[in-house]
C-alpha cells in the first residue's frame, strides 16, 4: 500500500499533460498530496507569475519542463533553434522561482524539484543545444539551492535520460531493434527505468524525509552516468 508520507501538502507540477508530467501526477496523488496540474504554456514572461498566484499556497513546486530535443549538428545550430530551446527549458524556471520562493522563504518551509536531464552530464553528439538548455537548469539548482537552505526550503533536481515517458521514448523508439541494443549497450540497468519508479524518487523528494537534501541533482538514468 502507497504511504501518505505527502498528505495536506499542496504540490503544483508544470506541463502536467507532458513529459514526467502524467505519472508524477499520479503518484504525488496516492502519496496524499494535493495536485495542482497545470497544462499551461510558460513561454509569456508573465505566465509562470500569474500561474503561481492563481495557484493559492504552494508548499512543493515540481517543474516539469519539456521540449523535444534538437538533433542538429552543432556547425548548422540556428539561433532560433537555441532560442527556442532555452525559452521553453530555462527562461521559466527563475521566474518560478521567483513566484514561489518569497512565500517559502517566508514560511521557513518549502521545496522545488526540476525535472531535469542527465544529459547535461553526458556528453552525446548532435545535442549540444538541449544539453546547454538542460545544464543551466542543473546549475541554476544548485546555485540556488545552496542559498536558499538558509531559509528551510530545499531545491533539488532529477536529472534522468532512460526513463519512460512518450515525449523522448516512445513506443515505436522503444520497439526499434537499434534502440534496444543501445540500451544494452549504453545502460548497465538494461531497460528504461520505468515512469512510476522515476515518479516514486520524486514523490520522496518532495517529502519531509527528503529535508536535508539541498541544491543536489540526482542522477535517474539506470546508470547511463554515476555522478
Amino acid at each position: 500500500m502507497t504511504s501518505k508520507n505527502l498528505k495536506d501538502v499542496r504540490i503544483l507540477v508544470t506541463q502536467a499533460d507532458a513529459f514526467m508530467g502524467p505519472a508524477l501526477c499520479e503518484v504525488l496523488t496516492e502519496h496524499g498530496a494535493t495536485v495542482i496540474a497545470s497544462t499551461e504554456s510558460l513561454r509569456d514572461p508573465d505566465a509562470p507569475a500569474a500561474l503561481v498566484a492563481g495557484a493559492g499556497h504552494i508548499d512543493v513546486l515540481v517543474a516539469n519542463l519539456a521540449f523535444p530535443a534538437p538533433s542538429t549538428p552543432v556547425t548548422e545550430v540556428s539561433a532560433q533553434e537555441w532560442q527556442d530551446t532555452f525559452a521553453a527549458l530555462v527562461d521559466p524556471l527563475p521566474r518560478l522561482f521567483q513566484a514561489v520562493l518569497p512565500d517559502m522563504i517566508k514560511r521557513r518551509a518549502g521545496k522545488i524539484l526540476v525535472m531535469g536531464s542527465a544529459s547535461a552530464l553526458r556528453g552525446m553528439k548532435r545535442t549540444s543545444t538541449y544539453s546547454a538548455a538542460r545544464g543551466a537548469q542543473l546549475a541554476y539548482v544548485q546555485a540556488v539551492g545552496v542559498e536558499v537552505a538558509v531559509h528551510n526550503v530545499q531545491v533539488n533536481a532529477i536529472a534522468q535520460n532512460f526513463v519512460d515517458n512518450p515525449l523522448y521514448f516512445p513506443r515505436d523508439v522503444q520497439d526499434n531493434p537499434r534502440f534496444q541494443e543501445r540500451l544494452k549497450r549504453e545502460v548497465p540497468l538494461g531497460r528504461l527505468v520505468e515512469a512510476r519508479e522515476d515518479a516514486e524518487f520524486a514523490a520522496y523528494l518532495c517529502s519531509e524525509a527528503a529535508a536535508c537534501f539541498v541544491g543536489q541533482v540526482f542522477p535517474v538514468c539506470g546508470g547511463w552516468v554515476t555522478r
